[in-house]
């Protein structure tokens, strides 16, 4: 300690205000500008003929804490929300009120921001009269985590699936809800199963379901989540689990075995299980697989309107 500061005292720095000014820092210049928000000049709120309609402006990657419900353990949880806000822009106005979108998320997130469809539709209700203008979009993507316990030792922990709700309103056509999941479950190749003397590839395949939503979708009382991961995990050749002892991983292995799956064959699954909820109007499903005996991937797609189209009739 000595040695340290005899050391300083021998090779002192200048003083912090000196080392400010040697890295090019100034003193205040003149202040002749308003300083109150009712003298100042607010160029967002100017009008005049802009030349276009904006779709969308506003702000992205916003973290804040948000609280999710769930069916599955645990079943309140606390996790992060990455926000995107916007608003559409007539040509007549110059642009937005940024720090308003802010403003409301922090005001709704003082009494906790609860991620459901009540309390999201107020949320937009709110921000649309904030900002005074005709369509509001929110995006809010979280990571959802769920208790998953091994198939024999019952030991538990905590997966989790990637989660995104998009809700869209619209002052002449209303409300529009759409989201997505997406989640890791095994498969495993039935042409290798087919052509072994033993043993077959797995890989870990990443299933993504994006639906739109009926209408009715706020006054439902159905944990949507549960519902797209059961569609996920149900078609797959096995689940993905966060703890495994040995018994549990010979159970996990022959029902892989037993449930051989193509990408083709998991988007097919997972589509009519889709098909079969209520609640969605139309979805999109995809799979890629992270193969383990090839440097690509193998992906597969299916999109699907109920209120247009038909299972296996050509588009």
């Amino acid at each position: 300690m000595n040695n340290i500061k005899s050391l300083q005292a021998s090779s002192r720095l200048p003083a912090k205000e000196e080392r400010h000014k040697l890295f090019g820092s100034v003193e205040p210049g003149p202040r002749t500008k308003p300083t109150t928000k009712e003298d100042m000049s607010d160029l967002q709120n100017v009008k005049k003929d802009f030349l276009f309609n904006i779709d969308a402006v506003g702000i992205a990657n916003v973290k804040h804490p948000i609280v999710v419900k769930s069916d599955t353990k645990p079943k309140i949880q606390t996790t992060i929300g990455t926000f995107q806000l916007t608003s559409n822009v007539n040509k007549s106005s110059k642009g937005t009120n940024m720090s308003r979108f802010l403003e409301e998320i922090n005001e709704a997130g003082h009494s906790e921001l609860m991620i459901d469809f009540p309390s999201l539709k107020q949320f937009v209700l709110r921000l649309r009269q904030r900002l005074e203008h005709d369509e509001v979009k929110i995006n809010i993507a979280f990571p959802w985590f769920y208790e998953r316990k091994g198939p024999n030792s019952q030991l538990a922990g905590m997966n989790h699936a990637d989660v995104s709700l998009n809700v869209v309103y619209n002052e002449n056509t209303g409300f529009k809800w759409e989201a997505s999941l997406s989640v890791y479950v095994t498969t495993l190749c039935p042409c290798s199963k087919e052509i072994s003397e033993y043993s077959a590839h797995s890989q870990r395949g990443r299933v993504t379901m994006e639906v739109v939503f009926t209408d009715d979708i706020v006054d439902e009382q159905v944990d949507w989540k549960k519902q797209l991961l059961h569609a996920a995990e149900s078609n797959a050749s096995s689940k993905i689990h966060p703890v495994l002892k040995r018994p549990d991983e010979k159970i996990v292995t022959e029902a892989a075995y037993e449930n051989p799956r193509f990408v083709e064959d998991m988007v097919r699954l997972v589509a009519a299980d889709l098909y079969e909820l209520p609640f969605v109007e139309k979805f999109k499903v995809s799979c890629q697989n992270e193969e383990s005996i090839h440097m690509h991937d193998a992906i597969a797609t299916i999109s699907f309107n109920k209120l247009e189209d038909i299972p296996g009739e050509v588009k």
